[in-house]
């Protein structure tokens, strides 16, 4: 793994990040490189996790996560409601407030359109043969099953990991369904995994979050691999 460019141990994630560590070592994933983007819901029914500070902290233990994978520090974060938003860049360095500050230029909280985020996920990776690991966090079902189905399906031949994370009482049915997807009928490869965070997303022990988080991408990356989907 290549050495830090950003000293973590002058950080308020230092702990996260030490947490992290643990989880990605367990899954044999230290030295591992990914470009990290976070996915969050501005959908109507969001309003009380933004309020709370679930998100931002996700988006703090994200950043933790994401320091192992890419030493630039930076975390793209992409809201999406009816619509995908711009790409937003947010730093190790300067994360405080950061989805307060994200979410006041967001405009109005809308539906939950999934496939527009994925696809601003994809333009924002490009043509890179990178792995991507994408954080997607939302709180209940996308308002086009179908079109999403397609979306993930198709992305499927890209490096990009997508890991669903739920907010919410909800349960969730679409979400584990598109989690077992048949391969190779409907996917070339699992690309997607889920992991419910319940009704208190804060209070979920750093490192279950990060053991759900990477339940599936080893695997993922794995087939990726055998696939020549990544290099």
């Amino acid at each position: 793994m290549a050495a830090m460019a950003i000293d973590m141990t002058k950080t308020g994630l230092v702990d996260l990040y030490k947490t992290a560590k643990v989880s990605l070592d367990k899954h044999r994933l230290g030295g591992v490189r990914a470009a990290v983007y976070l996915v969050i819901d501005h959908s109507g029914s969001m309003r009380g996790y933004f309020k709370d500070g679930s998100v931002q902290a996700l988006a703090e233990r994200v950043l933790a996560l994401a320091a192992h994978f890419d030493d630039d520090g930076v975390v793209p974060v992409i809201f999406f409601d009816s619509h995908a938003r711009k790409p937003v860049p947010i730093s190790v360095t300067d994360y405080e407030g950061a989805i307060d500050g994200i979410k006041a230029h967001a405009g109005t909280m809308g539906s939950t359109n999934y496939a527009a985020a994925m696809r601003a996920v994809i333009e924002a990776h490009g043509a890179s043969r990178e792995p991507a690991f994408v954080i997607f966090q939302t709180d209940g079902a996308p308002n086009s099953k179908g079109e999403t189905t397609k979306v993930l399906c198709e992305a499927s031949k890209l490096p990009i990991f997508w890991q669903f994370v739920g907010f919410g009482a909800d349960e969730f049915k679409y979400l584990r369904k598109l989690d077992e997807l048949p391969v190779p009928k409907m996917r070339v490869v699992d690309n997607a995994g889920f992991f419910p965070a319940g009704k208190e997303p804060r209070k979920v022990p750093d490192a279950v979050l990060y053991d759900n988080l990477m339940n599936e991408f080893p695997q993922w990356l794995a087939a990726a691999r055998a696939a020549g989907i990544v290099t």
